[in-house]
């Protein structure tokens, strides 16, 4: 089913996660632009406990920062910075800072699909469905799937892009308006490092230059969406891609700017 009519303006679709302690929504339907994506930012102090769960969405995390000790169903796991996890709807998690914690979390509706594991992070990984190398200089990027498409789930499919120094990132050019949207959660560029994130819904029709630093959130709700980081900085994020039906929840539903990569 395509999406619904977005009145939005691009220059609408960046926003700042907050840095002080606490748990925080980031995104979600509820106010407005996106339909079925969330995003949340957990800042847990050393020592310090958070339980997670929400009953009507799955969650896809990956610890930004810090350690964290995670209990579900009573056993115990350690994760590392870029560790991530899945929790299906509905299913609580016990989370323990092991070291400030900082916590980018997808959402996407619960549809009954999934179940939890933890996911290591390891750039060593042979290339695959994991891990996976796009594009070719200016515009290569590593990628490393949290959340594949071949794991089960209900909507998300999630993953973290490290791009090359200044080099591009979504590139060409991309859209999937009609079977999903996506946030991109910046991370690893300290402000005054920044890099620059493009939207625009019409084919070579640029409307917006969103300048980001870690903690940046930008939306897609729809059209295309590069990104270039400055020299000598890598553009860097977690990206959170909702599918409209489970039937798209897939990763290469993409099409490409017709101006610009024919």
């Amino acid at each position: 089913m395509p999406a619904t009519a977005d009145t939005s303006s691009p220059t609408e679709w960046r926003t700042e996660s907050p840095t002080r302690p606490g748990f925080f929504t980031v995104v979600s339907p509820e106010m407005g632009i996106m339909r079925v994506t969330s995003l949340f930012r957990l800042n847990l102090p050393r020592g310090e406990t958070y339980r997670l769960i929400r009953p009507d969405l799955e969650l896809s995390a990956v610890v930004v920062s810090g350690a964290l000790e995670l209990a579900v169903e009573g056993t115990a796991h350690t994760l590392s910075r870029l560790d991530s996890f899945y929790l299906p709807g509905g299913q609580g998690a016990e989370l323990r800072a092991d070291a400030d914690l900082v916590l980018y979390i997808g959402g996407g509706p619960w549809d009954g699909e999934g179940r939890f594991f933890v996911r290591r992070f390891d750039l060593g990984l042979p290339l695959g469905a994991i891990h996976q190398v796009h594009g070719a200089p200016p515009y290569r990027r590593e990628v490393f799937m949290t959340l594949d498409q071949d794991t089960p789930a209900s909507r998300l499919i999630t993953g973290i892009t490290i791009g090359d120094p200044g080099g591009w990132t979504s590139w060409p050019p991309h859209q999937h308006q009609r079977d999903l949207e996506e946030a991109y959660f910046y991370f690893d560029i300290p402000a005054p490092q920044f890099a620059l994130h493009l939207s625009y819904r019409e084919p070579g029709k640029l409307e917006a230059v969103h300048p980001v630093s870690s903690g940046s959130a930008v939306l897609v709700p729809r059209g295309y969406h590069p990104t270039v980081a400055m020299p000598g900085v890598r553009s860097t994020y977690f990206w959170v891609m909702s599918a409209f039906s489970r039937k798209s929840r897939r990763y290469d539903l993409a099409v490409n700017d017709p101006l610009i990569a024919p």
